[in-house]
């Protein structure tokens, strides 16, 4: 064994494959530890200046007027929980039984291909785009922003990732678990209900959570549907506060108690998605060892 592994040390071409590889491996680690130390460094940063803004006003007191002391974001989270909750509501049936149809009964169906190639420009299209066809669709129409507005809008973004994430995961389904289960005589709708789904749900959740972070932190859409809301409002037939605006408006304002609330929503924001996710995955790990 000692005489092959000398004479492959020997070959030339090994050499270089050896090398490149080496080569290939030092230059992804590299690139790894420079995605982890600007991910640390944004984090890093958010804590230190968010952490300050953070207080008991900024869940119980709504915003400020320019130039004044306290105030809180209770206006601007409630907002966004109602349009966020709402958009999921809506996206989450719609992108899973559209991802089932794709994966069960559109692989050779022209409908299904354009079904998914629309799909895919969707999760590329500008976010600013979606805010603009819903405000000429809905907004103009009505004559009034509102938190429905920015629902859709925000639903047109959640939808193709759900759909996509749902497709992608019932192909990972192995084609004997499908053939089981129709052996035992089930209807197709019931293999991919309850057999398909059940299979990746945890996959198919996470899209789900992957929406609702993409969704969380947009701010164009809502410019152009919800606008904003400097009072407390639940009526979302109305202009309603939201956090990615408030953020955005707070931030480029020259007020500094602004700018310390717009650090306080972002680290907020920032947190309660990774902790929905956190959760969400500690959930579906136990359940899979199960």
């Amino acid at each position: 064994m000692s005489s092959t592994f000398n004479s492959r040390i020997g070959n030339p071409v090994y050499r270089k494959r050896l090398l490149m590889h080496r080569v290939g491996i030092a230059l992804s680690f590299m690139a790894m530890l420079i995605g982890l130390a600007f991910l640390i460094w944004i984090l890093g940063t958010l804590l230190v200046k968010g952490i300050g803004g953070i207080s008991v006003d900024l869940f119980t007191q709504t915003t400020p007027s320019p130039d004044s002391d306290g105030g809180g974001l209770m206006n601007a989270i409630v907002g966004s929980l109602l349009m966020v909750g709402a958009s999921t509501l809506i996206s989450t049936p719609v992108g899973i039984l559209a991802g089932i149809y794709l994966a069960e009964y559109g692989e050779e169906s022209w409908f299904a291909q354009v079904t998914r190639f629309v799909t895919d420009i969707m999760l590329s299209a500008p976010s600013i785009v979606i805010g603009l066809f819903v405000y000429a669709v809905y907004v103009a129409n009505v004559k009034h922003f509102s938190g429905w507005a920015g629902t859709f809008a925000i639903s047109l973004i959640a939808i193709p990732v759900v759909v996509r994430t749902t497709d992608n995961m019932l192909k990972l389904v192995p084609n004997s678990l499908r053939e089981a289960a129709f052996a035992l005589g089930a209807p197709r709708w019931k293999v991919a209900m309850m057999v398909r789904l059940r299979a990746v749900k945890a996959g198919v959740v996470t899209g789900v959570l992957l929406a609702v972070a993409r969704i969380s932190g947009e701010t164009a859409p809502l410019l152009f549907t919800a606008l904003n809301n400097q009072f407390f409002n639940a009526d979302m037939n109305k202009p309603m506060a939201n956090l990615p605006v408030v953020i955005y408006q707070f931030a480029m304002s020259p007020y500094e108690n602004w700018r310390s609330l717009a650090w306080g929503g972002a680290l907020l924001v920032t947190f309660s998605v990774l902790a929905l996710n956190i959760l969400a995955r500690t959930v579906f790990s136990q359940k899979t060892q199960r």
